[in-house]
Formats: structure tokens, C-alpha cells, sequence
């Protein structure tokens, strides 16, 4: 062994373990930050020790310099540009991207590999033969997956009604079938060849197959998995080329979606299998008569909304995708700062799934510089709210919605949401009655303690903040 690549597996055992420190800081939104910052260093320590392994080995010709060079710089610079520009409203569908970047790379490393055998890694032909058809499969399952999630919740693709018939199961086992004769028969042959392609075109289609019904209730699921999936095929690129770090980084990603996943489906009350093959919740829902119209609604104006703010001891705000998609994050923490000044006790509920992905509401809020103390997760929050005088709910629908606890016909009925309707007020901003995710009613807007604040949440939000002004809330004293 020689000192470079001694220097290299020292870099990467420190990569490793600065990501270990990453993933596991991701748990907490005030160490977030911090932690996507050591795992962004991991990554590029693993870019260092591969051009170091490039280095102190014969034969290496200047053009793979210039590729790697080229593409790590590119790389970095497009994914910098991403993260600076990109709003808090497509964070969702930015993730899905970046999954699915990262399952084509596992697909492209296999693929390089199955057609240029001189280039495989030094372990068993039998381990690397398994590991390509492993990274073939879920890299083209979770490349294609994540650009149906991405182009569904960006709304350029619908859930097509074709796609909720039984038969959708027949054509996805078709594929399935075809995936495993494939691969089967690249694993025997050993080399690239028509059975690589027909993996590929397979699996592709696979994954399309499978997302495709999926609603938008259940993306947040589809999201952690296909982020599982990406770490799945890393760590299968790994045994294909040899790289230890490439194992191991893959293996905790998987493990880390894989459970974050299940956290999402308990948080949902739904069961995995029932997320990848029961369709869209959404179109479910649409039949029933669970989607009735609205005839007892109430709805007050701002200055009544302030008026009962000011006479309020305890304040509890639940942030959903609405919120994110009008920008209100800023506006809002200056309402809510006025309250405080005030002497009003304010706290935020994070239902698990609000928004379109895990952590979306605490991130937003994160960035409009709330304080984490104030942010409760759903099990905290809830025995609180019969003592809470205002809720104030923007732009969250299904996740407050009471069918869950009341109504066993309801599609949503066992989801665990937040139990607003205990508190002695609730005020709803919302821009129409449009449904939310499920696309089923949402009993809690009828409730003799709910009102509706109609219009978009941060103008909403700016005039309330002007009557309370008016009122002296925000003034110390």
C-alpha cells in the first residue's frame, strides 16, 4: 500500500465520520444547519481522496484529470446556484431532483462498469456482477420515480384516472419480471450487452409505474423513500467500484430514508404498501361523500381577528403549505413578535408531514429566524390545546382536519393530526374552500368555534399586523 493511498483512506474514514455527525445533527432543526454543513464537507473530503487514489496510480491520463476536475467543479457550482435561488415552495420538488441526480450516477457508474469490465473493482466477479444489476435497478427506479415526484409536485404532470385501475399492478409485475430476467441474464453474461439496456429501460419504466399514482397526500412518503433509494444504489456502486467510503456513505443514506420513511407513513397512519400501491388518496377521496359543499361557515373580518388576539394568553400557530406558498413566513413572525412583546405566550405545532416533505414548516419558519424553543411537534403540542385561548391555522388543511378522529369513512380517519378544535378559538386563513391534499371536506371550518379569515396569508397577515398596531399590541408596557 502505498502513502497515497494511505492518505486516502485516512480522508475517508474522516469523511465517514463527519457524515455520521451530519445525518445525525439533521435530527434537530437548531443543529441543522451546522450538520448540513459537515456532510457538505464529507462530500467534498470523498472528492479529494478519489483524485488523491487518481494520483498514485500508474498510467492515469490527463483527460480523467480534466473530466473529474470538470465535473466536480460543475458539479458544485450548479448545486450552489440551486441552493441559493431556489424558494422555500419547490424545496420539495428540489429534493426530488437531487434524488434523483443521485440515483443516475449510481446508474451511470454500473453502466460504465458492466460495459468496460477492465475498469470493475478487485472483489468477486459474483459480488460485482450482483452489485451492478443492484445499481442498475434502483438507480434507474429512482432516477425516473424522482422526476414523476418532481414534475407532480410542480404541477406540470397530474395523477392521469387510468393510472387508479387494478390493471396498473399487472403492467408494473410486467416490468418487475422483465427487470429480474435482465438482470439475470447480464449477471450470467458478465458484460455490457442487450440485457444491460433492456435493465435499464425496465426499471425506468418501473419507476415511473410505480410514482405515477401516487397523490400528492402521500408524497411526502414517496420523497423519503426515493432519498432511501439513492443511498441503496450508492452503496451497490460502491462494490462495483471498489470504494469503501462509497459503502458506507450509501449505506447510512438508505438507512437514514428508510427510517424517516416510516416515520412519515406512522405520521400519516399509512402503511408503506399501502402508499406504493393503493393510488392517489386524492382520487380515492373524490367519489365519496366526504366532498360535500360547505353549509355553515363563519367568517370574520381582520379587525375581529385582532381584536381576539389582543384579549388572548396563549396564542398557537399551525404553519402548512399554504403559508410557504405565500411567502408569509416574515410576516407572520412579525405578528407573532408583536404578540410577544405583549406578553402573549406564542408556539408553533409542526404536524410530521405539514407541507410537502418531512421538516418543510420547520425549515421555512427556521429561515424567518423563529426561535426553535417554539416550534412543538404534534405529541407535545396537543394536550395543549384545550388551555390555548387562539389558534391561528395558515394555510394547513388535512393535518387539522377532525374527520381523522371522528369518521371512520373518511380516507383520513386514523391519521393522527393536530387537535385544534380544542382550543377556545380558531381562526382559518385561507384564500377559497379548496381542499387540501385528500381533496376531502374539512369539518373543522363548520366547527361553532372556527372562523374564516378569507384571502392570502401575507396580506392577511400585514393588515393584521397593522390592527394590532392600532390596538397597542407590540408595545412594551
Amino acid at each position: 500500500m502505498n502513502n497515497a493511498q494511505i492518505l486516502k483512506y485516512a480522508i475517508d474514514l474522516i469523511a465517514v465520520f463527519l457524515l455520521a455527525l451530519g445525518i445525525k445533527g439533521l435530527s434537530k432543526v437548531r443543529s441543522a444547519r451546522e450538520a448540513n454543513r459537515l456532510a457538505a464537507l464529507a462530500m467534498g473530503l470523498a472528492v479529494i481522496g478519489v483524485l488523491i487514489n487518481a494520483l498514485g496510480k500508474d498510467g492515469i491520463s490527463i483527460s480523467a484529470w480534466i473530466w473529474i476536475i470538470t465535473g466536480s467543479t460543475l458539479g458544485g457550482l450548479i448545486g450552489m446556484a440551486t441552493a441559493k435561488k431556489v424558494p422555500m415552495t419547490a424545496m420539495p420538488e428540489t429534493v426530488a431532483l437531487f434524488n434523483g441526480c443521485g440515483g443516475m450516477s449510481s446508474l451511470l457508474v454500473a453502466t460504465a462498469v458492466a460495459l468496460f469490465p477492465e475498469t470493475q473493482s478487485q472483489s468477486s466477479p459474483i459480488v460485482v456482477g450482483i452489485s451492478i444489476a443492484i445499481s442498475v435497478f434502483v438507480g434507474a427506479i429512482t432516477f425516473s420515480g424522482s422526476m414523476v415526484a418532481m414534475a407532480k409536485l410542480q404541477g406540470w404532470l397530474s395523477t392521469p384516472n387510468w393510472t387508479q385501475n387494478k390493471l396498473r399492478h399487472a403492467l408494473n409485475i410486467a416490468f418487475a419480471v422483465v427487470c429480474i430476467v435482465a438482470a439475470i441474464k447480464q449477471f450470467t453474461e458478465g458484460k455490457g450487452n442487450e440485457s444491460l439496456w433492456l435493465l435499464i429501460i425496465g426499471s425506468s419504466l418501473l419507476g415511473i409505474g410505480v410514482t405515477l399514482p401516487i397523490g400528492g397526500a402521500d408524497m411526502p412518503v414517496v420523497i423519503s423513500l426515493l432519498n432511501s433509494y439513492s443511498g441503496v444504489a450508492a452503496a451497490a456502486a460502491g462494490f462495483v467500484v471498489g470504494s469503501q467510503l462509497l459503502i458506507v456513505a450509501g449505506a447510512m443514506v438508505g438507512a437514514a430514508g428508510l427510517i424517516l420513511t416510516q416515520v412519515m407513513c406512522n405520521g400519516m397512519n399509512r402503511s408503506l404498501i399501502s402508499v406504493l400501491f393503493g393510488g392517489s388518496l386524492a382520487t380515492k377521496s373524490s367519489t365519496s361523500a366526504n366532498k360535500s359543499e360547505y353549509n355553515n361557515i363563519t367568517s370574520c373580518s381582520i379587525e375581529e381577528c385582532a381584536l381576539t388576539l389582543e384579549a388572548a394568553e396563549r396564542v398557537v400557530v399551525v404553519p402548512g403549505y399554504g403559508l410557504a406558498v405565500a411567502q408569509a413566513q416574515h410576516t407572520l413572525r412579525e405578528v407573532t413578535r408583536a404578540l410577544e412583546i405583549t406578553g402573549i405566550d406564542v408556539t408553533y405545532a409542526i404536524h410530521p408531514v405539514a407541507g410537502r416533505m418531512p421538516g418543510h414548516m420547520n425549515v421555512l419558519l427556521a429561515e424567518a429566524d423563529v426561535p426553535y424553543e417554539q416550534l412543538k411537534e404534534m405529541d407535545v403540542i396537543n394536550p395543549e390545546f384545550p388551555a390555548t385561548d387562539v389558534v391561528l391555522v395558515l394555510g394547513a388543511n388535512d393535518v387539522v382536519n377532525p374527520q381523522a378522529k371522528n369518521d371512520p369513512s373518511s380516507p383520513l380517519y386514523g391519521m393522527p393530526v393536530l387537535d385544534v378544535q380544542e382550543a377556545r378559538t380558531v381562526f382559518v386563513i385561507k384564500r377559497g374552500m379548496s381542499a387540501g391534499y385528500s381533496g376531502i371536506k374539512n369539518d373543522l371550518f363548520e366547527l361553532a368555534n372556527t372562523s374564516m379569515v378569507f384571502g392570502d396569508a401575507k396580506k392577511v397577515l400585514g393588515d393584521l399586523l397593522v390592527e394590532l398596531k392600532e390596538l397597542g399590541v407590540g408595545k412594551k408596557g
